[in-house]
């Protein structure tokens, strides 16, 4: 799916958000983001290191800051995110605050 979908304004689900995760992880690791679940660890399953998991970020806060003005994952609670569905729920949650 082009980034460019994701662009549209208004709330994402979190079917959306864990959507656009795969896709982006997909993209970072060059795996098929099909095989990607949300109980999938980075570090176990997807064999994601940090530096990975850094390139996610960007992408998330760079695809997501259209959608919420100044969106960031903060640096100390990268370290609370251990799966998919971790992120999923982080993201989800802050863009569902506002």
């Amino acid at each position: 799916m082009p980034a460019e979908t994701h662009t549209a304004q208004g709330p994402m689900d979190r079917a959306e958000v864990f959507a656009l995760v795969a896709e982006q992880l997909g993209d970072i690791l060059e795996i098929d983001p099909a095989t990607i679940s949300e109980g999938s660890s980075f570090a176990e399953d997807l064999d994601a290191d940090s530096l990975a998991l850094i390139e996610l970020v960007e992408a998330l806060e760079e695809e997501l800051s259209e959608r919420a003005s100044g969106f960031r994952i903060d640096d100390e609670d990268l370290e609370d995110l251990k799966t998919v569905r971790d992120a999923v729920d982080y993201v989800y949650a802050k863009l569902s605050a506002g």
